[in-house]
């Protein structure tokens, strides 16, 4: 937990507070807050250039047609710029550690660190088109307050009460995700293909998700904007 809080703003910390301290009025506070324009570290317009390869599975703009794919648009630039190392990482450790994923091997052998942070730059400069999922209280319930009973964190502390994510502290935005998606990686982490997380923070929470809580609280996230 030390390595988590030592990565949070000053701001994260107080959204968190606010959120233990009074719940209900959150989200409108959330709401309220002014639209702050990004500095990217990368380059966009290289980015841009780079995304050609990108273009079949995630789309031009980063808004996958296909469900099984992740929106990519509107992700923080740090997240996207980690995944992609990550997966490299993969690669070059023969899947002992990193991000294993056949398809997006082959991707990220060619990029260097320049190109992954350009392309990171890119697709975190789109805007994420809308989902039509609805949101339900089974995963309502899950997300803001988790499960105390079976150890289970609410997922509002680290991705906030939009899906927004803290971009410094490296959790990602996983509002207007697509729905299949978030149930694919939820169960990665359950089961332990993918365990490029912080300090197993996913891993752990997900081992005490049953089917019906991952169904249920990947369509509340997606409905979340």
């Amino acid at each position: 937990m030390n390595q988590v809080a030592a990565n949070l703003t000053e701001q994260d910390i107080a959204d968190i507070g606010e959120f233990l301290k009074a719940p209900a009025d959150v989200k409108e506070a959330a709401k309220a807050k002014k639209t702050v324009k990004v500095n990217h570290v990368g380059d966009v317009a290289l980015g841009k250039e780079k995304s050609a390869t990108c273009v079949a599975c995630h789309s031009a703009d980063g808004n996958s047609m296909v469900p099984m794919y992740p929106k990519l648009a509107g992700q923080s630039e740090q997240y996207l710029f980690k995944q992609l190392m990550d997966f490299k990482k993969a690669v070059d450790t023969n899947n002992e550690e990193g991000r294993v994923d056949p398809v997006m091997a082959g991707m990220v052998a060619p990029l260097s660190e320049q190109d992954m942070q350009n392309l990171a730059a890119y697709f975190a400069s789109q805007k994420v088109s809308a989902s039509a999922a609805q949101a339900n209280e089974r995963g309502k319930d899950l997300y803001l307050g988790g499960d105390a009973s079976r150890g289970i964190t609410a997922c509002v502390a680290c991705h906030g009460v939009d899906g927004q994510g803290m971009a410094l502290a490296g959790f990602p935005v996983i509002g207007q995700q697509h729905t299949d998606y978030l149930k694919l990686q939820l169960g990665k982490f359950r089961d332990g293909t993918r365990g490029n997380d912080m300090n197993g923070m996913m891993r752990n929470i997900a081992a005490k998700l049953t089917d019906e809580d991952i169904d249920a609280v990947s369509q509340y996230m997606s409905s979340l904007k």
